[in-house]
């Protein structure tokens, strides 16, 4: 019997060219939106989860009030770890984790740079990054040690053993390679190019005992099946405990939820990037039940073809559930092919896609869940499309069908019309939806960046660049290629150290406030192009006294409450006195708040130099020259600068990966509900057909009947409108308010959105009916 019914339902679907190829092409636009959207939130939902220990691995992370709320966040002192080891029975094993910078690895005349952390011996005895070569237990027991990944292998030292081999660091230091590591997988948030000894880190004096400074990350191991709840209950007042007047908070949080759940308001995790997964979750459900409507609606729309077909086999004994049976497997066939048609397309679509997101997501064809994963979204789909149509065609009565007078339905509220509203309203919502995401992203692009970005570059500042720093910097200036030079604590476009324990007079101590720190060691306000309110720039070859001088920006000068700022006094341990104020300018996020931010002319470190190039030189020829006297003074160091105005720039990748991505799927979110209006109204016309002929032979005009086939179409989608503009309102009201400078939501962008479903729709409907309402009526009457 079921070779019976794939016979009749090739048969039909064969017979039936057209319909077949618009629910196919309709499935399959639907199921490769599904499928991508699916590899990158099964990516996500990966993050980290390899790990052997994943379940007992958990990061310290400090809570404390700030600014009247309760902030969280991953950066705690270094003593930490071993105390809590020490200390609770319950924690087995630690590591801390440290960032060493882009450091200079070199082997002969080979050097490139490798992102370095400084880790515990006991790392990779926690993490499951799998060693190619050493010894898990030993590889970070030395200090002049390093492990580096497979990558850096190869690049280093070729198609040579790398293991034992001797690479110079930084130009100071000489370190065996005593483990060579796997590539990292690309579902972890970890990355690192080579890890360095705990014990090193010690041996060069950059460890400390410092409770106040939180500069590392730490991950625990615990015991298994432990309380968790009653574990942080007790490790909370360790910082309190071990320093005086400390009110932070420790507490454990799991690895696994750490990369989706890693946002927190007031205290209480308050969700991350698996709002993002939730999100997009939605939209491939949205794809997906769009492709579905379409399914539905053609098949109902074709019952007229049908009914006859039900009336005789029904009459010829046939039950109505062999009937549903014939016509779910019309669905299934359907959607399996639809399904193998979809994953070639995703397979060859996944190089674009990986380039778009930038990750490396692949068809996982080994893993058996994948393929358990294709039968239940094969099955599931071919049930949401096929049972509707199934159970409304098996439902028609014999004697009716066969009598003739059977009725399509003509209802105001017909399902088929709901449908093509819920198509639309999801369709529209997401067209609105990318408008307005669009325009934050410009909002926050169009806003005062507060400096001046132009021919402003920075490089990374070692021990090497340092010590010849000053002879550079004034070669430089002598030859005119550059307008200035400053070395700084980080590069302008953010923030890497802040503080609550900055002091000054009137301060209120119950409330702590945190304030941000940029050091620069000369004439910050004219290499920057900032705005003075108030008093000078720092100049220490001029001012000997301004080697304990800072500028505030006007939101530190406003949270300080100074009447006049200029001559006051601030501290952070040393003391330091107010030489000028300066217009709030963007350091961070440009989404977000301006920092309060001291800018200090004797930082206690300076990782950073920004260059101001010669406006009148041509730029390329004036890199070039920069390039060759840094190679000059630092034969063994590569020259790689960044200008501000990308690195800025970079800073809206995210968000526009965000909307590129919500445009590719909304777009074929409309593709599809076009695809299911293009069917619809072709049969709508050819089931018109003599009614149309009437109207032409009465003297109607092929306008007038393209009116009145199109006017039914429009009005749902107005409906679908009216609909979709209050549900657009609120969700993407609620997520503007992720951003604390965000867009208004104008009437503006339901208009336009408005008009484009309009204009879509109308196109595709016009051509259909243009063709119908020239038709010559003598075709369609003759069999009157």
């Amino acid at each position: 019997m079921f070779k019976n019914y794939l016979k009749i339902a090739l048969r039909n679907l064969t017979r039936n060219k057209t319909f077949t190829f618009l629910n196919i092409t309709g499935l399959i636009v639907g199921m490769v939106g599904a499928m991508l959207i699916g590899l990158w939130v099964i990516r996500e939902v990966s993050v980290d989860r390899f790990h052997e220990k994943g379940e007992q691995i958990y990061q310290a992370w400090n809570r404390d009030k700030v600014d009247g709320e309760i902030w969280c966040w991953t950066s705690t002192p270094k003593p930490l770890a071993p105390v809590l080891a020490d200390d609770f029975p319950e924690i087995v094993n630690y590591s801390r984790y440290s960032d060493a910078g882009n450091l200079i690895f070199k082997k002969d005349n080979n050097f490139l740079k490798g992102n370095s952390f400084f880790v515990d011996s006991t790392f990779l005895q926690i993490f499951s990054f799998p060693l190619i070569e050493g010894d898990i237990n030993t590889v970070l027991n030395e200090p002049m040690s390093v492990v580096i990944t497979e990558e850096l292998a190869q690049k280093l030292f070729g198609n040579d053993d790398a293991l034992n081999q001797i690479v110079k660091v930084e130009n100071s230091i000489e370190l065996k390679v005593t483990g060579v590591l796997k590539g990292l997988p690309t579902v972890t948030d970890f990355e690192f190019e080579a890890l360095l000894p705990w014990s090193l880190m010690v041996q060069l004096g950059y460890a400390d005992n410092s409770w106040s400074n939180n500069s590392v990350a730490t991950f625990l191991e615990l015991e298994k099946d432990v309380d968790v709840t009653a574990l942080n209950d007790k490790v909370k007042n360790v910082t309190k405990n071990h320093s005086q007047g400390s009110t932070t908070e420790v507490f454990l949080y799991p690895l696994e939820e750490s990369y989706l759940r890693d946002n927190f308001v007031n205290g209480k995790p308050a969700g991350g990037k698996i709002d993002l997964v939730y999100l997009f979750l939605m939209i491939a459900i949205l794809i997906i039940v769009i492709a579905c409507i379409n399914f539905v609606n053609l098949t109902t729309a074709r019952s007229e073809r049908r009914a006859k077909e039900v009336g005789i086999r029904k009459l010829s004994g046939a039950f109505r559930g062999m009937l549903i049976s014939q016509f779910l497997i019309e669905a299934f066939l359907l959607t399996a092919f639809s399904t193998i048609i979809a994953l070639i397309l995703v397979q060859l679509l996944l190089p674009s896609f990986n380039t778009l997101i930038d990750l490396e997501l692949s068809i996982p064809y080994s893993q058996p869940y994948f393929w358990l994963g294709v039968l239940v979204f094969v099955v599931l789909t071919g049930l949401l499309a096929g049972s509707y149509p199934a159970f409304f065609l098996s439902s028609f009565k014999t004697s009716q069908v066969l009598k003739g007078s059977f009725k399509k339905i003509g209802s105001h509220f017909s399902p088929r019309k709901i449908l093509v509203v819920s198509q639309f309203t999801f369709a529209i919502i997401l067209i609105a939806s990318t408008i307005i995401i669009r325009q934050q992203i410009k909002h926050a692009q169009n806003r005062t960046k507060g400096y001046d970005q132009s021919q402003l570059i920075y490089h990374n500042l070692n021990d090497q660049i340092e010590q010849g720093f000053v002879s550079f910097r004034e070669e430089a200036l002598q030859l005119k290629l550059v307008q200035g030079m400053s070395k700084s604590m980080s590069p302008i476009t953010y923030s890497t150290t802040n503080s609550w324990g900055m002091d000054w007079e009137g301060k209120d101590q119950d409330n702590k406030q945190l304030i941000h720190r940029f050091g620069t060691d000369i004439k910050p306000v004219e290499l920057f192009g900032l705005t003075l309110v108030a008093g000078r720039d720092i100049d220490v070859t001029k001012y000997a006294t301004d080697s304990t001088a800072v500028i505030l920006n006007e939101s530190a000068a406003e949270i300080m409450g100074f009447d006049d700022p200029i001559g006051q006094t601030i501290s952070d341990g040393p003391k330091y006195h107010v030489v000028g104020v300066v217009e709030d300018f963007i350091m961070g996020s440009p989404f977000e708040k301006v920092i309060p931010l001291v800018i200090e002319s004797s930082a206690s470190w300076f990782e950073t130099f920004h260059m101001k190039l010669n406006p009148e030189l041509n730029t390329k020829e004036n890199i070039a020259a920069i390039e060759q006297l840094f190679e000059k003074h630092f034969p063994d160091i590569p020259f790689e600068y960044e200008f501000v105005d990308e690195a800025f720039a970079n800073q809206y990748k995210e968000q526009e990966r965000f909307v590129t991505l919500t445009t590719l799927f909304s777009s074929l979110a409309v593709i599809i509900s076009c695809l299911g209006l293009f069917g619809l109204s072709a049969f709508a016309a050819e089931q018109r057909s003599k009614e149309i002929g009437v109207r032409k032979v009465l003297g109607a005009s092929v306008a007038r009947i393209l009116i009145l086939l199109s006017s039914d179409f429009l009005k749902l989608i107005l409906i679908a409108i009216a609909i979709a503009t209050p549900l657009t309102w609120y969700l993407m009201s609620e997520w503007l308010q992720s951003f604390e400078y965000r867009t208004t939501i104008s009437a503006g962008v339901f208009i336009v959105a408005s008009i484009l479903a309009l204009g879509i729709a109308l196109l595709t409907v016009i051509g259909q009916t243009y063709r119908t309402a020239n038709l010559n009526p003598v075709k369609s009457l003759k069999d009157e």
